[in-house]
């Protein structure tokens, strides 16, 4: 999200630009704390131990944002499922911290990456947490110079719902990802692999039936707000098609809500996954 609204505000003033998330994410900047580092800490005459009071101080250990981190306190589904309330909170939590820049040459960067996404039953008596899905990741991104085609993705991914046994979901994945730039517009179609695993341990064996093989999201940039749209098909023309569309709009809360960097999101999900 950080990666699409800072190029989009850029482009309008240099449309070819085009640069990689981890450089377009460290310039967001951290001006209250670092303020309050220059101004109230005692500095120390060692510099190493002054950059490490400055990294405590300023929090800034080279973690930043990778997907949508949010919280929605309430959402609906239309389908009544057993055991489970129609109404409950879902947030998710996204962060990556860079390890390595252009080992290979190629002007990339290697990144570590965990998302947690949890669907808690607020509306329920005793609160509990539905389902909690973990995804840490692994991912080299390497910036390309075109005047559309800004970016490209390599990842390996671990999907699990941290259960054992019988309600045991996990797997791993392989993926492709290209980023594509038109103005405002983004365009990012993706392919992924299954790792296969032996029978007796594949918990997701009907995985490209409801996922398919990959998915395309678009992005649009209008002022502060961000209109996203995210379509996945299993591409079988006939009985057993299964696929899912996902929309986010993201907005700016009012200053008096919020900071600056903090927005609001509607989201609207239809289909399997």
């Amino acid at each position: 999200m950080l990666l699409y609204k800072k190029i989009a505000n850029e482009s309008l003033k240099n449309p070819s630009l085009g640069k990689s998330e981890d450089l377009v994410i460290k310039e967001i900047k951290k001006e209250p704390k670092k303020e309050f580092f220059e101004h109230n800490i005692d500095k120390s005459k060692d510099k190493d131990t002054n950059d490490n009071l400055e990294q405590l101080v300023t929090k800034d250990f080279g973690i930043y944002p990778y997907k949508k981190n949010y919280f929605l306190p309430a959402t609906y589904t239309f389908n009544n499922i057993s055991n489970r309330d129609n109404f409950e909170t879902s947030f998710q939590i996204s962060l990556e911290k860079p390890i390595s820049n252009d080992f290979f040459g190629l002007n990339e960067t290697i990144s570590i990456a965990y998302t947690q996404k949890s669907f808690w039953q607020t509306a329920s008596s005793s609160a509990p947490f539905r389902e909690t899905n973990y995804e840490p990741e692994i991912f080299m991104q390497i910036p390309n110079d075109d005047k559309y085609l800004k970016l490209y993705k390599t990842s390996f991914l671990h999907t699990s719902n941290g259960k054992g046994g019988d309600d045991s979901r996990s797997l791993n994945r392989l993926y492709l990802q290209t980023f594509f730039q038109f103005d405002n517009l983004f365009v990012s179609p993706k392919i992924w692999y299954k790792i296969p695993q032996n029978s007796k341990d594949d918990d997701m064996k009907d995985f490209y039936k409801y996922y398919g093989y990959g998915d395309i999201s678009f992005l649009y940039a209008y002022g502060k707000q961000t209109f996203e749209l995210l379509l996945r098909d299993n591409l079988r023309l006939n009985s057993s098609n299964k696929g899912a569309a996902l929309f986010n709009y993201t907005f700016p809360l009012p200053d008096f809500i919020s900071s600056k960097n903090s927005y609001g999101i509607f989201q609207v999900f239809h289909g399997y996954g």
